[in-house]
């Protein structure tokens, strides 16, 4: 690529073959010695070590060695062929829609992941209408993809076929699946604690004396929402001591991964009297806030909101809001190493790496209206 002249040099030259074309200016002297002249003044090194460098003679240490492939960036030379960086291949990512920002946010941590291992990352991204996860994967697999790693995908519908998993395998195509497990599937799996997240919101709520509290969440078909009313249901029992039939038909009510969703999920929970609402997303959260505006209630003063994953600029909200921190990037780089390693023929345990959560407090919860928090 083109380089920018540094200040009080010359402007910039275009990009020029050692030992090959001409240079693109006067010259006094031979136009190699005088290339190699300017590697070593630009890299700080003798004209003989760059001559090693260039020629791929060994006996250079590899700090020096990136100085001399530097400096030919920098001063426009192309870099002999040898030399230049290849990619390993190309990895196939396949998430959701991008409006929820936990997703980007988790894209962007397995693409740098895969970057920094020589692969070159190609997000496919699925929308209402179109393309499906298994057409992406067929896009994936004619481009030679080296594996795919899936988020929050089919495998998380416990209604899905899990056969195309087994297909995709028998055509030799590595693959991990993040958020979301199936023991049909011989696969690793990549998700955080759902039912330890619940806890963790429903302790924090209960310490500040709240003792109508609601979940609100996503279909119930999907394996992370099943898990989040395991754990919120058997929260509530141990510390409030309500049935588990109760707080399930009272205090749980399902709807979309959206804020219109969480809006919804939100209204029919304030109308149960409930004084918080803990949310399967943050989107949903920002739903719930909406929701409890609209009825002249004010947050946290009237009614406590918990999120879950902890979006980017979520703290940022009005009021910053509580939240269960979905640990992103260590799920991010587990599922590229373990890729990675089914890639180089040493597969990792067919099982699932479960990652903890971590309660974020912000403004958005409070004391229940006229208790006094717990110790």
């Amino acid at each position: 690529m083109t380089q920018q002249p540094a200040a009080g040099r010359a402007p910039a030259r275009t990009r020029r073959t050692i030992g090959g074309q001409a240079p693109t200016r006067p010259v006094q002297s031979s136009p190699v010695t005088t290339r190699l002249a300017d590697i070593a003044a630009q890299a700080g090194v003798s004209e003989a070590t760059v001559s090693r460098v260039l020629n791929g003679k060994p006996g250079v240490a590899a700090t020096t060695r990136q100085s001399v492939l530097a400096a030919l960036d920098v001063l426009g030379y192309e870099r002999p062929v040898r030399l230049r960086q290849r990619s390993e291949g190309l990895v196939g990512l396949i998430t959701p829609e991008l409006e929820n920002p936990i997703f980007p946010a988790l894209a962007q941590v397995i693409g740098q992941a895969l970057t920094r291992q020589g692969y070159t990352p190609v997000l496919a991204t699925q929308t209402p209408g179109g393309s499906t996860e298994d057409e992406l994967t067929e896009m994936l697999v004619d481009r030679g993809v080296a594996g795919i790693i899936y988020v929050s995908g089919l495998h998380a519908d416990t209604t899905a076929d899990t056969q195309r998993y087994e297909r995709l395998r028998a055509r030799g195509v590595p693959f991990v699946l993040v958020d979301g497990f199936s023991p049909k599937v011989q696969a690793p799996f990549i998700s955080p604690d759902d039912r330890a997240a619940m806890h963790l919101a429903v302790t924090h709520l209960v310490s500040l004396g709240h003792t109508r509290i609601g979940l609100a969440l996503g279909p119930k078909r999907f394996v992370p929402v099943q898990r989040k009313i395991e754990g919120f249901v058997r929260t509530v029992q141990e510390q409030l001591g309500l049935s588990a039939e109760t707080v399930e038909r009272d205090f749980v009510r399902h709807s979309l991964y959206t804020l219109e969703g969480g809006q919804a999920a939100a209204a029919a929970l304030i109308g149960r009297e409930c004084t918080a609402v803990v949310c399967a997303s943050d989107m949903m959260a920002l739903g719930a806030i909406r929701a409890a505006r609209q009825r002249g209630l004010e947050v946290p003063r009237d009614i406590s909101v918990v999120g879950f994953d902890d979006s980017p600029l979520i703290a940022f909200t009005d009021p910053p809001l509580t939240t269960v921190r979905k640990p992103v990037p260590a799920m991010g780089q587990a599922a590229v190493r373990t890729l990675l390693e089914e890639i180089g023929g040493t597969p990792a345990p067919h099982s699932e790496f479960v990652f903890m959560p971590e309660l974020v407090v912000r403004g958005s919860t409070a004391s229940a209206p006229g208790e006094r928090p717990r110790s």
